[in-house]
């Protein structure tokens, strides 16, 4: 406060906020975070160890200062907590693929205030698209983003001790869910449905996890594939239902509904906010501005809405739990 007046400072990082995706991303782009947590910590030995100026790097130290990642002791950096568990490379949460695929979204920004006037994207929604470059490269970034949610949902099942389990994974993208569970347990087969170039992604990445043996794939659209009667003991709907409007998540959960087995359980993960959307997840808040720009009907959704749309559809025991991640896991039975 100065005269009674608060400082600017927060507006004006937040109205040049996209320095952060680009720092971030550009640290991620030479793995900084990973440098740092190798040993190498001054400004000199990160330069000579990522072959950036000592100009440049200086910078990008400073911004990651200012963005709360790395810290100053003794006259070294030192990655936060945070940055050494989701942006050092090669481990299975980090976020460095995504931070670099994030600099490419930068532009697409432009057009949020016509998007906002207008109640949807300008023209074919991002999410619609089968056939779409895009989806390569975010199929593969978002995955480690899906780990801890995937890691938590299988702990609080008993995946690793459920046996011949069978589980359809609608949307299933990289195959994150499937690989891990898979991994977990032997026994288990699972089923993905997603587009056909999407589950070409997936089939490359869960053989070389060495469980693609056990993944059928179906190459469709969820909202028109059926998906049987009590065929599966779990069925999984992960980072979809924002996406989706009110209708299509209510009829996806009475087809979910009919296709699981008796006792079987639906688990949902994704961006929850609280009902009265004033607090929860600032992400999750944050994220119904790209569901806004990418599809037509999407957005970040309420507990209550949640809660209503899998009552509607008979299910009858509705569990939330949070994740150390914006995601929270929805269990229905």
């Amino acid at each position: 406060m100065s005269d009674g007046r608060p400082n600017s400072d927060r507006v004006l990082r937040l109205i040049t906020g996209y320095w952060a995706t680009g720092i971030v991303g550009t640290a991620s782009k030479y793995a900084l975070f990973t440098h740092i947590e190798d040993g190498a910590r001054t400004v000199d030995a990160l330069a000579a160890r990522a072959e950036l100026s000592v100009r440049g790097t200086q910078a990008l130290l400073d911004g990651l200062v200012s963005l709360e990642l790395v810290e100053r002791h003794g006259g070294e950096y030192h990655n936060t907590e945070e940055a050494a568990t989701y942006l050092v490379d090669h481990l299975p949460t980090s976020l460095t693929s995504f931070a670099q695929f994030k600099m490419g979204h930068m532009g697409s920004l432009t057009d949020l205030p016509e998007v906002v006037r207008a109640g949807g994207p300008l023209s074919t929604s991002v999410v619609e698209v089968a056939d779409n470059p895009h989806w390569e490269a975010l199929v593969t970034a978002l995955a480690a983003s899906s780990v801890p949610a995937t890691q938590i949902a299988a702990e609080a099942l008993g995946i690793a001790a459920a046996g011949e389990v069978s589980i359809l994974d609608i949307g299933g993208g990289s195959g994150i869910i499937s690989g891990t569970w898979l991994e977990l347990n032997p026994a288990a087969r699972a089923t993905q449905l997603d587009w056909a170039p999407i589950n070409a992604i997936a089939r490359r990445l869960l053989a070389e996890r060495g469980v693609g043996e056990r993944v059928d794939y179906i190459d469709g659209d969820f909202h028109t594939t059926e998906f049987g009667t009590s065929a599966y003991d779990y069925v999984v709907y992960s980072n979809i239902a924002r996406q989706e409007g009110p209708q299509d998540n209510m009829a996806l959960f009475a087809k979910i509904r009919a296709a699981l087995k008796p006792g079987g359980t639906l688990v949902v993960s994704d961006y929850v906010v609280d009902d009265d959307r004033g607090g929860g997840s600032k992400y999750a808040l944050q994220f119904a501005s790209e569901m806004l720009l990418k599809s037509r009907h999407g957005s970040t959704w309420r507990r209550a809405d949640y809660h209503e749309w899998l009552v509607k559809s008979e299910f009858e025991e509705i569990t939330f739990q949070p994740t150390p991640s914006p995601a929270t896991l929805i269990f229905a039975r």
